[in-house]
């Protein structure tokens, strides 16, 4: 069992690479199948979708979520295609689909001297953020990802995600790295995912989000009150298909200074927000309220 997960997963690999060979015009043309299938056929994750917008928005009528939810497969398939891409995409091409705007807010603090800590969630395609070191020279970038499971799927997630220059780190590394980095001056933007689910041992931190009782992950908080790094929120707007602007906004210069829970409060109210404005660009398959407060709470 083992070697056939093992030959499927190269041959899968082989097909992804080939495919990233084609222009995006043309892999559109798959994702459109593709949203056919995962909405009309096999209903992927449907009812989790529905039953997330409508505890979400439980002021809009049932065909607006509908509209909501199809726009949404439609954008999530359209994100298979341009993460695949991103493998074989030219620096010209992706440097006109990802604008970086507002880039002042991370340089000013480059030039104290100070490393910076982005904040960011699965929104519009966080994917693309990746390329930031192309419009950022001389500063190291560092995306936090959670490892896959499948080692040929997750070298060649990284091999994806650093092909321009990003370095990721495991989840696992994340303080040891960071205080390392400090501790040699090496001046960093390190990013994090701010909505993923903590675990059900890590369930500490509750607040409200789109309008229900939500856990969020302390960890980047905690790292962040720790080493005082500044920390901007970047966001992912979708201009249209296959476009982006990557969005820096200031947070905080000082987060030893903040009160415990409220940094995590501002990036997840900062999310809801852009959330809000255009809800189809959240990764609403996401089962982001799996777990439920404990009475005692």
């Amino acid at each position: 069992m083992k070697l056939l997960v093992t030959f499927c997963s190269y041959v899968g690999y082989g097909m992804l690479w080939g495919v990233s060979f084609f222009p995006l015009r043309v892999m559109y043309l798959v994702t459109d199948v593709l949203f056919l299938i995962l909405y009309y056929g096999i209903r992927y994750r449907r009812r989790v979708v529905d039953t997330n917008l409508r505890n979400a928005f439980p002021e809009k009528s049932k065909e607006e979520r509908r509209r909501i939810a199809r726009h949404y497969y439609r954008h999530l398939c359209d994100t298979f295609a341009e993460f695949y891409k991103l493998w074989h995409i030219s620096e010209a091409e992706i440097k006109r689909r990802c604008v970086m705007v507002n880039l002042d807010v991370p340089r000013h603090y480059f030039e104290q001297g100070r490393s910076v800590i982005a904040f960011s969630g699965h929104y519009g395609n966080w994917e693309m953020m990746y390329s930031y070191k192309l419009w950022e020279k001389g500063i190291e970038l560092i995306p936090i990802y959670k490892p896959i499971h499948n080692k040929i799927f997750d070298r060649m997630t990284c091999n994806i995600r650093s092909r321009f220059g990003a370095t990721p780190l495991a989840k696992a590394d994340t303080l040891r790295v960071m205080l390392r980095n400090q501790k040699e001056g090496k001046i960093c933007m390190t990013g994090f995912i701010g909505d993923q689910t903590p675990n059900r041992h890590s369930l500490n931190f509750w607040t409200t989000f789109l309008n229900q009782d939500t856990p969020v992950m302390e960890g980047t908080e905690r790292i962040a009150r720790k080493l005082n790094q500044p920390v901007v929120y970047l966001n992912m707007r979708k201009v249209k298909r296959g476009y982006y602007h990557a969005e820096f906004y200031d947070l905080c210069a000082n987060p030893g200074d903040l009160e415990p829970g409220e940094l995590t409060r501002m990036h997840t109210r900062m999310l809801e927000k852009f959330i809000r404005e255009n809800p189809e660009y959240w990764l609403w398959s996401h089962r982001r309220w799996k777990h439920k407060r404990p009475a005692e709470q």
